[in-house]
C-alpha cells in the first residue's frame, strides 16, 4: 500500500546523517518521519553504490525516480520489504537485492556494498540476483515472490529494474495458482499460533491476523490480478498501524511489533490518543477491518482457482431461501424482484437466511443493502423481531454474518448504543474478545441452550446485551439494565419482556459469584439469590442458561467443570427453596472414604486419613486429623506443598477430630497421592515439617506476580451468613504460592475460627472468601476485624506468618 511522502524540499542532505566517511548514523533515523527516513536511506544507499561501482552521485532529483549512476550500467540496488514499500520502521532491517546482468565484477561491488551497511550497524538481508535467478526464486518460494513484488529501485539501472519488476509480476501472475494458496496457509498457521489482532491485548501489529502482513497479502493478490487495489478505508487502517508501529519502536528503541503493556499509554499519548484503551481499540478496529476484507478476499480467490469443467458454460443455480433472498453458489443475494428500499425487513430476513445456510451474504448484496435498506420502524415490527431472532438462534454461524453487518455499519443502525462497545477492550484476564464480540459469542452459545428455557427469545436477547453497559461508566450491569431495557422494547418486546431482559442483565453476574464466592450448603445464601430474583424460577432459569453462555463465550478458565457443577448445585438449591424441586441436593463438599491411615499422633485421639476422589474438574481431597489449631491453614498448606490448588475447603470438627474437604486441581497436572499427604499432614502437625519455611521456599522457586506490591482489598459482608455470629471476609490479592495458608493462618492469629473458604483465581490475581466465627459464639467485633484486615494485608504482602499449629495459638482454625 502506497503512503504519502513528505515534500521535495523537506529533504534532508545526506550529510545531516552521516558521518564524513559517509557511514550512516542509525541513532539519527528514529527521529525521522517515515518518508524523511526512506528519503536518507535512499540517497545513503545510492552513494554507496556509486563509490562501489567506481562512480559518482548524480545530483538529487526533486521529483520522479533517480536517474542512472554514472558506472552503474547492468547494475541496480533494489529495495524490497519494508524499505521498498517506503515503510521502513524505526531500527528496521533493510532488505535489498544487488541486480545485475552479467557484469564480471559483480561479487566485489556487493562487497563494496554490503560492508557499508553492517558498518553502519544496520541488520541487512541481502541478496545477488540476475533478473532471471530472481524470477526462477521467486516462482517457487512464495515469501521470495512476495517480497519482489514490493520491489522499487534505490539506485542503478531504471531499465534493468523495471524489466525485474515487469518479469516479477507476470512470473508471480503465472505462479497464482500454486503460490497464494501456500501463502493462505502461511497466514492462517500464523493466525493459530498469535491469534487476532483485534482481540490481544498486547498484539503482534506485524504478524497477528488482521496485522500489516495482511495489507501485503491484499497487494499479492491484486498483483495476480484476482483482488481489487485496497481502497481509502483499508489504506487508512494500514496506516495507522504502521503509525502505531513507528512509535512503539521509537519509544523501546528496539525492532520489535508486540504492543506490549507498558508502553501502551506513552504510545497512545504520542498518537494524540486519550489512553491505552482508545490505542487498543482503534488497534483493533484496523485489525478487524483488515482481516475482514482479507477473508473475503481468500474467498474470492479460492473460487477463482477452482478448476471448472470444460464445456459449455451453466448457469449458476438461484435457490430460493427467503422472501426476496436467494442462494447463488456459496453466497447469498438478493432476489431479482426484491426492493430494499422499500422493505426495511429484508436486511435481517437476508442475514438470517444467510446464517441459516451457513453462508454469507454476497459483498454486492451487502453494499446494495448498506445503501438502501430505510430505517426499521419503532417498535420493530414482529417479522423484523422474529428475524433477528432467527439470527441470533443459528448459532456459530451468525458470528461472521454479523461480523458483515457490524463492518457495513449496519449492526449500529439497529442498535445505535452498539457503537459503544464496538472493539472496546476487556484487560479482565479471563477474556478473550472484545466486548462486541463477547457479546455476539454469547448470543452463539446462548443458541445451544434454547431448549432448556422457557422463553429461547429473552435468552438470545440477554446474551446479546449482558455486556452493553460496559460501554458507558459505573458498574456494567447496573448501567446496563436501562439501557438494555429500552433496547428490548425497541425491539417490540412488551413491558413484562423488556422487564424481565433488564433483569438478566442486571443480575447475569449472580449465580456465578454467588457459587464461587459463599457457602452454597448455607440456606442464607439460598434465601439470598431467591430474594434477589424476585423468587421466579423462569427468571432463575434463564440465568442459569446466560451464565453458561457467558463463560463459554469468556474462557475455559471462566467456565471450568468445577464452576458450572457449583452453579449447577447453586440453582438446584435455590429451585427447592422455591418448590421446583422435591428435596435439597446433596452438600457439594461430602467426606470421602479414606483411603490411607498415617499413624496416631502421640498423645491425640485419632489418627490422620486421606481420602482422594474424583470430581467435576479436578479431585476432592479429605483429610482427617485430631483436632488443633491451625488444622485446616495446615492442610492448606500441605496441599499447596504438594502443587495442588484448593477451590472450596470445609471443616467439620466432632468430638475432638476435624475432618477437613478440599476441592483441588492439580497445578501441573499430577494427581495427589494419598500417602504422601498423609505423610506431610502427620509431619506438620508434629513439627518435623517446617511448613511455613518450605512454603516460602516454593513461593521464591514459582514466583508469578512480577514482585507486584499493590495492596490487597479485603472487605466484610456481614448479614449474608446464617447465625449473627458468622461474617463472611473476602480477599482480593495477587495470587502465589501458599496464600491460602497465609490467609488462614493470619486469621487464627486474630482468634477466629474458619468454618469454610472458597477460592477463585482470576488471572494472577486471587479472590479468597472466608467464613469465620468467634469460638465464644460473639460476633466479630470492628476492632477485630481490624486485627484480621491488618493480619490479611501482611499475609498477602509476604509478611512471614508464624508457623501454625504451635500451642501459644490464641483460637482454633477449623
Amino acid at each position: 500500500m502506497g503512503h504519502p511522502t513528505a515534500p521535495a524540499d523537506a529533504l534532508p542532505t545526506t550529510a545531516q546523517f552521516c558521518e564524513e566517511d559517509d557511514v550512516l548514523d542509525p541513532s539519527a533515523l528514529p527521529g525521522l518521519s517515515r518518508p524523511e527516513r526512506v528519503r536518507t536511506v535512499d540517497a545513503w544507499l545510492g552513494d554507496l553504490l556509486a563509490d562501489a561501482v567506481g562512480g559518482t552521485p548524480p545530483p538529487r532529483q526533486r521529483r520522479g525516480g533517480p536517474p542512472p549512476l554514472t558506472g552503474t550500467d547492468g547494475v541496480a540496488l533494489v529495495a524490497v520489504g519494508s524499505l521498498g514499500r517506503r515503510e521502513l520502521p524505526p531500527h528496521g532491517d533493510l532488505d535489498l537485492v544487488l541486480v545485475h546482468d552479467g557484469r564480471p565484477e559483480i561479487a566485489a561491488v556487493a562487497d563494496a556494498l554490503w560492508y557499508p551497511v553492517w558498518d553502519a550497524g544496520l541488520r541487512l538481508d541481502h541478496s545477488v540476483r540476475s533478473v532471471p535467478e530472481a524470477v526462477s526464486v521467486a516462482s517457487t518460494d512464495v515469501k521470495a515472490g512476495l517480497g519482489l513484488l514490493d520491489a522499487r529501485l534505490v539506485a542503478g539501472d531504471a531499465e534493468l529494474a523495471a524489466r525485474l519488476r515487469t518479469a516479477t509480476l507476470a512470473s508471480w501472475r503465472q505462479a497464482a495458482s500454486r503460490l497464494l494458496p501456500q501463502l493462505r496457509d502461511l497466514r492462517r498457521d500464523r493466525a493459530r499460533q498469535l491469534g487476532e489482532l483485534a482481540f490481544l491485548l498486547e498484539p503482534d501489529l506485524k504478524e497477528a491476523y488482521g496485522g500489516l502482513r495482511e495489507g501485503q497479502v491484499l497487494r499479492a493478490v491484486a498483483a495476480a490480478q484476482l483482488g481489487d487495489e485496497p481502497g481509502e478505508e483499508l489504506e487508512q487502517a494500514y496506516g495507522f498501524l504502521l503509525d502505531v508501529r513507528d512509535e512503539l519502536r521509537r519509544r523501546t528503541g528496539r525492532p520489535s511489533d508486540v504492543l506490549v503493556r507498558q508502553e501502551q499509554r506513552p504510545v497512545a499519548a504520542a498518537l494524540g490518543l486519550a489512553d491505552e484503551d482508545a490505542l487498543l481499540r482503534e488497534v483493533s478496529l484496523a485489525g478487524r477491518r483488515l482481516a475482514f476484507v482479507v477473508d473475503e478476499t481468500w474467498r474470492r480467490v479460492e473460487a477463482a482457482l477452482v478448476r471448472r469443467p470444460r464445456g459449455r458454460y451453466r448457469r449458476v443455480r438461484r435457490e430460493p431461501l427467503a422472501e426476496g433472498v436467494v442462494r447463488q453458489g456459496d453466497e447469498v443475494v438478493l432476489a431479482q424482484g426484491a426492493r430494499p428500499a422499500a422493505d426495511p425487513g429484508l436486511l435481517l430476513r437476508a442475514a438470517a437466511a444467510a446464517a441459516r445456510a451457513d453462508l454469507l451474504l454476497s459483498p454486492y448484496t451487502l453494499k446494495v443493502l448498506a445503501v438502501h435498506t430505510p430505517p426499521v420502524p419503532e417498535p420493530w415490527p414482529a417479522e423484523v423481531r422474529w428475524s433477528f431472532l432467527r439470527l441470533l438462534a443459528s448459532g456459530r454461524s451468525a458470528v461472521p454474518v454479523l461480523e458483515q453487518l457490524d463492518q457495513e455499519g449496519l449492526l449500529t443502525r439497529l442498535i445505535p448504543e452498539w457503537d459503544r462497545v464496538r472493539s472496546l477492550p476487556q484487560r479482565h484476564p479471563w477474556h478473550r474478545f472484545t466486548v462486541d464480540r463477547h457479546l455476539i459469542e454469547a448470543a452463539a452459545a446462548a443458541s445451544e441452550l434454547t431448549r432448556d428455557v422457557d422463553r429461547p427469545d429473552l435468552l438470545l436477547v440477554a446474551a446479546l446485551l449482558h455486556d452493553i453497559g460496559k460501554g458507558w461508566p459505573g458498574d456494567h450491569s447496573e448501567v446496563g439494565e436501562p439501557i438494555a431495557a429500552g433496547i428490548a422494547a425497541r425491539m417490540g418486546f412488551g413491558e413484562a419482556d423488556a422487564g424481565t431482559v433488564a433483569t438478566l442483565v442486571r443480575h447475569h453476574l449472580l449465580l456465578p459469584a454467588t457459587a464461587t464466592r459463599r457457602d452454597i450448603d448455607d440456606p442464607a445464601t439460598i434465601d439470598r439469590v431467591a430474594a434477589t430474583i424476585g423468587s421466579d424460577p423462569a427468571v432463575l432459569q434463564l440465568l442459569h442458561a446466560l451464565a453458561q453462555a457467558d463463560g463459554a463465550a469468556t474462557s475455559a478458565s471462566a467456565w471450568s467443570p468445577w464452576k458450572a457443577h457449583l452453579v449447577a448445585a447453586l440453582v438446584a438449591r435455590v429451585q427447592a427453596k422455591l418448590g421446583g424441586a422435591p428435596a435439597a441436593p446433596q452438600p457439594v463438599l461430602t467426606p470421602t472414604e479414606p483411603q490411607v491411615t498415617a499413624p496416631a499422633l502421640d498423645g491425640a485421639v485419632g489418627a490422620v486419613t486421606v481420602g482422594i476422589e474424583d470430581v467435576a474438574d479436578g479431585q476432592q481431597v479429605t483429610i482427617g486429623a485430631p483436632d488443633r489449631p491451625g488444622l485446616l491453614s495446615t492442610c492448606a498448606g500441605v496441599l499447596a506443598l504438594n502443587q495442588l490448588d484448593v477451590r472450596a475447603a470445609k471443616m467439620t470438627v466432632e468430638d475432638g477430630y476435624g475432618t477437613g474437604v478440599f476441592a483441588v486441581r492439580p497445578r501441573f497436572g499430577r494427581a495427589p497421592v494419598p500417602e504422601i499427604l498423609a505423610d506431610a499432614v502427620r509431619a506438620a502437625l508434629e513439627g518435623t515439617l517446617p511448613l511455613a519455611d518450605r512454603l516460602r521456599q516454593r513461593e521464591a522457586d514459582y514466583r508469578q506476580d512480577g514482585g507486584r506490591t499493590a495492596p490487597p482489598r479485603i472487605s466484610w459482608h456481614n448479614g449474608e451468613a446464617s447465625g449473627a455470629a458468622t461474617g463472611i471476609v473476602e480477599v482480593r490479592a495477587a495470587d502465589r504460592a501458599g496464600l491460602l495458608y497465609r490467609l488462614t493462618a493470619a486469621i487464627t492469629g486474630e482468634g477466629l475460627d474458619v468454618t469454610s473458604a472458597l477460592i477463585e483465581t482470576l488471572g494472577a490475581d486471587a479472590v479468597d472468601c472466608f467464613y469465620v466465627c468467634n469460638p465464644s459464639g460473639s460476633p466479630v467485633e470492628p476492632e477485630q476485624r481490624r486485627r484480621v484486615d491488618d493480619a490479611l494485608e501482611a499475609a498477602t504482602l509476604g509478611a512471614a506468618a508464624d508457623p501454625v499449629g504451635t500451642a501459644d495459638t490464641p483460637g482454633r482454625l477449623r
